[in-house]
């Protein structure tokens, strides 16, 4: 059986209306409670959400696996790390 690239969100978070840098404090705080492994969608703004959180959540460790403009926000998609670090 194989598996398509991109598999379906766990979760999804929107965070459109919310500045920085609350969304990256919620999107870590969504991804922390998940499982090792887990894919999180997040609907962020365009503009500094979607310029500043991407770059943040790499930082911080978690892998940005898609990032898509959706005409007015744009979807993210992130993964857990599957060993915590």
């Amino acid at each position: 059986m194989q598996l398509s690239s991109l598999s379906s969100p766990d979760a999804q978070l929107d965070l459109r209306g919310t500045p920085c840098p609350i969304n990256f404090v919620r999107t870590k705080l969504c991804l922390e409670k998940m499982p090792p492994g887990g894919l999180l969608e997040v609907w962020l703004d365009p503009g500094e959400p979607i310029e500043q959180v991407p770059d943040s959540l790499v930082m911080a460790g978690y892998q940005v696996e898609q990032i898509a403009d959706c005409a007015g926000y744009f979807s993210l998609l992130v993964r857990r790390p599957a060993i915590a670090q």
